[in-house]
């Protein structure tokens, strides 16, 4: 049997400032069955949504099948010595966000 992983949530692009911390996600929110429009968030609220136990997958919009999309990794929040940083790979020693697989707008 075949079962679709869970989210709450996709990244379908991000920016960042020069010391390579999140500034803005663009992305789509699950509300019941259906997704919201694009919706940019902050890296705080992105950060928030996460803590608060929300799922985020890196992916995009399939063409012409609105609540379809093709995804990739997830979205984990890391932490050493009080610090939080967004990363898409269990294993991250670098302390700065990177999430691979999603462009830069």
């Amino acid at each position: 049997m075949f079962f679709k992983k869970k989210y709450d949530g996709i990244i379908e692009a991000v920016r960042y400032n020069p010391d390579g911390l999140l500034v803005q996600a663009r992305v789509y929110e699950r509300i019941g069955s259906t997704f919201t429009d694009r919706l940019l968030l902050s890296r705080q609220e992105l950060v928030e949504r996460i803590k608060s136990g929300k799922r985020f997958m890196i992916g995009q919009r399939k063409p012409f099948l609105a609540g379809s999309f093709e995804t990739g990794a997830e979205v984990r929040l890391n932490s050493k010595a009080g610090k939080l940083w967004l990363s898409t790979s269990i294993d991250s020693t670098e302390e700065r966000d990177m999430l691979q697989g999603a462009p830069l707008f």
